[in-house]
């Protein structure tokens, strides 16, 4: 009732508007007609989103852990998964959803709702994607990745990796296969299953610290932690919605101290949970777009949140911090001897140098062109773990497939973005803090 009393209000006062002389009388109700034309795209917009919604969760009855996190109404989940369409007909309802976002798109002129339209088109696309490869069509990896994350990955060959092993094999000389002996080196510093709450406990308080220092959190945001096994993931983050997530992390193998840190930010702060948090904040209960209420995994949602989780260590311990919390703080936690010299932290950043290794393994073995075995034995070489640890990363790529492009790949695209032209500290978390309360899509990062 409002919104009709304030057109109405808009066009009596366009109507009664004076004219000087010469002045050209302004038509009367061209201004109304623009504002009735926005309310009605949002209306549109909300009325998609509303569908996007159902059929989310529809396309989940079909895949389990399509749907990475919903809290939206339980009785529209309920239904829902009660009377799911077949992946076909949901597969037309998806295009025929995505054509009518093209049609509002073109009668919206605010910028924020043009990015939400942007958004919801993208995610649509991403969900008819999977439901093809759910009936057996199958993409390039290249292809299958564009499609469902929004950008193309350009990969390297696996020979340009050879110098940054070259470099850790004179941080860690000796005799044997180099892998083997990182792994034997690294070793020492595992935390010991008894202190591994405290150790988790002290790492998450102080990404937490870091981040509310820069970033507005709701007063009652919390989140659980728990210890699990059975998983070919290291951490995971499910968001409950309310401002909580529950926080799992993989003890299948064995927990070293660099972890505690990385998850921390990583699956809390300002990773996931603080994502899912300024989503739920800013869009879902500000401006009622339902749409982020409910997140399906294989989406370009997903680049964005494990690239600012993975950039989001970096910019809450910058430069020596992260190494100085790790000698001062959590190693006298975990009670692992403190080393000597740098050449711990010097051995991780040389790691993870190479870590875009991973993608080209991915890659070829997804197209086809290495068989498993070597992937693995790949995987030990390039990212210089065990045995064990390599199968636990090509068991990832078994099921999620391209989606191992959302972690280096979406990183560096973050990083680009909010380090741009040299920033102070004070406008890098700002960026970071609009990636994370906007609805961004890959290609919002390549603005310049």
């Amino acid at each position: 009732m409002n919104r009709v009393i304030s057109l109405s209000l808009v066009a009596a006062a366009l109507a009664g508007c004076a004219t000087g002389p010469g002045e050209p009388a302004a038509r009367p109700g061209v201004a109304t007609l623009d504002v009735r034309r926005t309310a009605a795209s949002a209306k549109a917009l909300d009325e998609i989103a509303a569908a996007y919604v159902r059929l989310s969760l529809e396309i989940g009855t079909h895949e389990p852990g399509y749907i990475d996190a919903y809290y939206g109404p339980p009785e529209l989940q309920k239904a829902a998964e009660a009377t799911p369409r077949d992946k076909q007909t949901l597969l037309a309802a998806t295009r025929a959803l995505m054509a009518e976002v093209d049609l509002a798109a073109r009668r919206i002129s605010d910028p924020l709702a043009k990015r939400r339209a942007a958004f919801l088109r993208a995610q649509l696309r991403a969900a008819e994607t999977r439901l093809l490869m759910m009936q057996g069509t199958r993409f390039t990896f290249a292809d299958e990745a564009e499609r469902l994350f929004g950008v193309r990955p350009r990969l390297q060959p696996l020979a340009s990796y050879d110098p940054e092993l070259a470099k850790i094999e004179a941080l860690v000389p000796g005799e044997g296969p180099l892998a083997d002996r990182v792994e034997a080196w690294l070793d020492a510093f595992t935390i010991p299953k008894e202190r591994l709450q405290k150790t988790f406990d002290a790492a998450i308080a102080r990404c937490r610290g870091r981040s509310m220092a820069h970033i507005a959190m709701p007063g009652n945001e919390s989140f659980r932690l728990e210890f699990v096994t059975g998983k070919s993931w290291s951490g995971y983050n499910y968001y409950q919605g309310s401002y909580h997530s529950l926080i799992e992390v993989n003890t299948d193998l064995p927990i070293r101290l660099s972890r505690a840190l990385d998850l921390g930010c990583h699956e809390g702060y300002p990773g996931h949970h603080l994502l899912n948090m300024k989503l739920e904040e800013k869009l879902v209960k500000e401006r009622g777009w339902t749409e982020f209420g409910v997140y399906p995994l294989y989406s370009p949602q997903s680049l964005i949140a494990e690239g600012s989780a993975n950039y989001g260590i970096d910019l809450a311990f910058p430069e020596s911090s992260k190494a100085d919390t790790e000698r001062d703080v959590l190693m006298p936690i975990a009670e692992i001897a403190v080393p000597s010299d740098d050449r711990y932290w010097q051995l991780l950043a040389a790691i993870k140098r190479a870590s875009g290794a991973r993608l080209t393994i991915a890659q070829q073995y997804l197209d086809g062109e290495i068989d498993r075995p070597t992937a693995v034995a790949l995987t030990q070489k390039y990212m210089l773990v065990s045995p064990k640890r390599a199968e636990q990363s090509v068991s990832f790529t078994d099921q999620y497939r391209s989606y191992v492009i959302n972690y280096g790949l979406g990183e560096t695209m973050v990083r680009a973005f909010v380090e741009r032209g040299k920033p102070s500290r004070d406008e890098m978390w700002r960026r970071m803090a609009k990636i994370v309360s906007e609805p961004t899509l890959p290609s919002d990062l390549l603005v310049r």
